[in-house]
Parts: structure tokens; C-alpha cells; sequence
């Protein structure tokens, strides 16, 4: 099986430095010198396909923009990429979501993904209305896609459970294809439901120990449920002709960062309930001078960002090492970010991903198998080679 790699849509803004927001902090500390706009968003799109990215993340939660109206707006400006779209199942309705995926599906010629965030934060919940405790969350998140799952393959569906009550629902047109389910979660309760429903279980970037961990893990639930999932991992990277280069992009982030504006992020993040959370936490433990937590593997993004906190940083080779390295352990897709994202689709979609091409592990999702990598790779140098 060759490798499947998605790019991320950074719908808080984006900048030359490490963008705050995402999974457990203030909604205050989301944003960047890039507005999220369509002409920009667009921009990362565009060079997504181009590069041979299969998909692009769209984050979910209130420190960004809705993911389901900006990817409907940003369908029609691209031919081939897909949208792996995050949503949380207790803020609509199941048979809503169902009938939403067909008609996106219908509009954009099959090209959505679908990424269930069950919700790892009682605060934020609590602002959208939903005061359910987190055990009560994925409970109802298996409910939820229960009914889901039966509504796409055309069933009419009656439920009665402890969070959802549907009567005779079903949909007019089911959705082709059916969705990727895309689910992702460190606790015994998310290891459940994504054995249950996922096509492919997302984990955050943590050393390879620690991820093959998780995969064995989820390997037994899955088993125990009558089936079988695919992995993915969720990472930023810096990807650069040299390690040098890489790791003094890394240490010109880490540079920038304000230490009262590491000492708050890192005060909300201890307040997380989530379980995945408080493993990326633990790789950095709040210190900004032993970063590299396994090699190649900087934990430096997760200082002021919550949610997937590691990259990937050194020589397109050396990245193109780890990523071998991650899939002998069982994940075949690659979720990947970078600041910028603009910027650094190029650097990895010119630099690691010719790399892999030769190596046969990946192939542009236009190309022929057997063919050539399309084009030379303008800024690699020697040391990518």
C-alpha cells in the first residue's frame, strides 16, 4: 500500500511563527498575520493538489472558522482534492450530518472526508449548549454514528438511546461513496467507539513507542468489535534541504515565543480533560530546552498550541526516515501542518515527497503507477537526495 498524505487549513489564520488556538486553550490566542480567507485558504488548496496531497484537514471548535461552510466554499476553486472536514456529533443532529456528507458528496464530485471530534473540553462544550460529561460524550458519539453509518447504507432508522431518539429517519439520495470516518482519541472510552465506527483512527504525533502503543491497543479493540481500522497520525513538520536548516527554522520559532505567553497556554492546557492532551503535555512538560523528545521529533509546537503539538524537523531525508519509520509501525496516512502552511506544503511536497516516490512508497494521485515523479525538485539540495 502506498502512503496517503493530507495538508491542513489553517481556518484561525496562519504566520511566519507558531499560531495559538486549537484543542483546550482561550479562543483569544487563536489567529495570525494571514487572515483565514477564502483567497488565502485557496492559495493552500491549490498547492495541495498540485504537490499530490490526497486531502486537507479543516479543523473544528470556536477559535475558528465553521468547517463545513468553508470547504463548501472552497470545493468549487479545486478539481481533485479531498476535504477532511472535523465536526462535533453533539452540535447537530445525526440524521442532519448524514443528509449534510450526501449533498456534499453530490456537489463535489465524492470529495469529502469526515474527522468526528467527540470533544475533549467541558468549557467549551458548555458554550455551544452541550453540558454532557465526557464518558457521557462518547457515549453519545457512538450513537451517533451508529445511526449515521446505518442512514448511508440506505437503511431507515428508529433509535432510542440515552442521547439520541430518531424515529423512521432516512435519506432520499445515500451518499457515493460513503464517507472515510476519520476518528481519533487516548481514552478507553474513544478507543471503543473508534473500533466500533472508524475507517481510520487518527492518533497525535508521539514517539514511535508510545504510537505503537496506541496502534496495538486500538488493533485489540477493533478485533474484539468483529473488525479491522487503518491508522493515521496528525504532525506539523519543517522540512528542509539541511538538518541545520531545519533545526534553525525550529529553534526561530521557538525564539519568537513570548514565556508569559507559554506559561498561560500551558496553565489552560493543564486544565484539559482530554486524555490525548495530557500525553502531548508530557512529552514537554512545559520546558522549552529539551525538545526533541525522540529523534527528528519536536515538541515545541505544543508550547502555545493545543490539539497535535509535534513536527517532524530535519533534512527531507531524515523526515522521510521518520515517516518510514511510522509506517512499519502500521500508519499509512499523514496528516501534516506547517508555519506557514503555504510555505511549507512546498518545502515537503518538493522535498520528502519525490523521496518516498522513489523509494515506492508514495505516488502522485494523478500519476500512473510506475511513473516518474513529474518534476525536478527546484530547491533540494544534495543532502535531500
Amino acid at each position: 500500500m502506498t502512503l496517503t498524505f493530507h495538508w491542513f487549513l489553517p481556518t484561525y489564520g496562519d504566520s511566519r511563527h507558531l499560531v495559538g488556538g486549537g484543542h483546550g486553550t482561550d479562543i483569544t490566542t487563536a489567529g495570525g498575520d494571514r487572515p483565514a480567507s477564502l483567497a488565502y485558504l485557496g492559495q493552500i488548496v491549490r498547492a495541495a493538489e498540485q504537490l499530490g496531497f490526497e486531502g486537507a484537514l479543516t479543523p473544528a471548535g470556536a477559535w475558528c472558522e465553521d468547517a463545513w461552510l468553508t470547504t463548501a466554499m472552497l470545493v468549487a476553486g479545486s478539481e481533485r482534492l479531498k476535504f477532511l472536514v472535523a465536526f462535533r456529533p453533539g452540535l447537530l443532529s445525526p440524521t442532519l450530518a448524514a443528509q449534510m456528507a450526501a449533498t456534499f458528496q453530490r456537489h463535489s464530485a465524492g470529495r469529502l472526508l469526515v474527522n468526528v471530534v467527540t470533544g475533549g473540553e467541558d468549557h467549551e462544550q458548555r458554550a455551544y449548549g452541550d453540558h454532557l460529561t465526557k464518558d457521557e460524550r462518547y457515549e453519545r458519539t457512538d450513537e451517533f454514528l451508529t445511526v449515521v453509518r446505518a442512514l448511508w447504507r440506505g437503511e431507515r432508522v428508529t433509535l432510542e438511546g440515552r442521547h439520541i431518539s430518531v424515529v423512521d429517519a432516512a435519506l432520499s439520495r445515500v451518499p457515493s461513496p460513503v464517507p472515510t470516518v476519520y476518528f481519533g482519541g487516548s481514552s478507553p472510552a474513544a478507543g471503543k467507539v473508534a473500533a466500533r465506527h472508524s475507517d481510520v483512527y487518527l492518533t497525535w504525533g508521539e514517539p514511535p513507542a508510545q504510537v505503537a502503543g496506541k496502534l496495538a491497543w486500538i488493533r485489540r479493540e477493533a478485533a474484539a468489535a468483529g473488525r479491522e481500522v487503518r491508522f493515521g497520525i496528525r504532525l506539523h513538520v519543517i522540512s528542509r534541504d539541511t538538518s541545520a536548516q531545519a533545526w534553525a527554522e525550529a529553534e526561530r520559532l521557538l525564539s519568537a515565543l513570548d514565556p508569559a505567553v507559554i506559561a498561560s497556554v500551558q496553565a489552560g492546557l493543564a486544565r484539559s480533560g482530554s486524555e490525548g492532551q495530557r500525553r502531548m503535555r508530557a512529552l514537554h512538560g512545559g520546558r522549552t530546552d529539551a525538545l526533541e523528545v525522540s529523534p527528528n521529533l519536536w515538541a515545541g509546537v505544543g508550547l502555545v498550541r493545543g490539539g497535535a503539538g509535534t513536527a517532524l524537523v530535519g533534512s527531507h531525508v531524515e523526515v522521510a526516515e521518520r515517516i518510514e519509520e511510522y509506517h512499519a509501525l502500521g500508519i499509512d496516512e499523514f496528516v501534516l501542518s506547517g508555519h506557514p502552511h503555504l510555505e511549507e506544503a512546498y518545502w515537503f511536497g518538493e522535498g520528502v515527497l519525490p523521496l518516498l516516490h522513489r523509494r515506492g512508497l508514495w505516488r502522485h494521485p494523478v500519476d500512473a503507477p510506475g511513473d516518474q515523479v513529474p518534476a525536478a525538485i527546484p530547491f533540494a539540495g544534495a543532502a535531500s537526495r
